[in-house]
Order: C-alpha cells, then structure tokens, then sequence
C-alpha cells in the first residue's frame, strides 16, 4: 500500500488541476526505474488511465496508480510533501529504502 500524508494530498491536488486533470477521478502514478545516484529513481506524473498490470490506491482522497514491478519497491512507502524555503518539493518516505541520495530523488535496496 502507498500512503499519501496530508500536505501531499493538497499538493497533488492544486498541481492536477492546473495541468487538467480532475483529482476526484484521475490518478497519480508512482514508479520506480532504473537510474539516479542510488540506482533507483522515483516517477511521479498524473494519469489518466488505469492500465492492466496497475494495482490501485486510495488514500487521503488521492487515487494512486503502481505498476506491478514498482509496487515491489514501494510497498509502505508514504508520499509526502516539504514546501518553504528549504523545501525538496514530493518526497518518497520509503521503508525499504536501505540507502538514498542527497537529493532524497533515488534510493538502493
């Protein structure tokens, strides 16, 4: 399950409306792939489209999709939000993750 904390969910739903896209309906899609720092790098983008390998989240009003290979990564994983002035934007609070850059953007297993 991926969780979503409450300043997130505010976030995600300013940003999703500016782009078009409907909170109460769209969705959020989280990913994982190969690359940064630590090896693995965090995807975040708005979707619309609920694909055949997707597992599906709900939480604080946030409609999260996870294909099925991230989901292995991710499992427990709360997508928070740190804004101001030293603020690093989305963060991923990962349990899994055994080591993260600085950026906090990758991470290793």
């Amino acid at each position: 399950m991926i969780k979503v904390a409450k300043t997130a969910r505010e976030k995600v739903a300013i940003l999703m409306k500016e782009e078009g896209f409907d909170p109460s309906k769209d969705y959020v899609r989280v990913g994982v792939k190969s690359g940064g720092c630590s090896g693995l790098s965090y995807e975040l983008k708005f979707d619309q489209h609920l694909e055949q390998d997707d597992q599906l989240f709900e939480d604080n009003e946030v409609r999260i999709l996870v294909d099925k290979k991230s989901l292995l990564y991710l499992v427990g994983t709360t997508l928070e939000y740190a804004g101001g002035l030293n603020g690093k934007g989305f963060v991923f609070n990962n349990p899994n993750a055994q080591r993260t850059c600085g950026c906090g953007e990758s991470f290793s297993l």
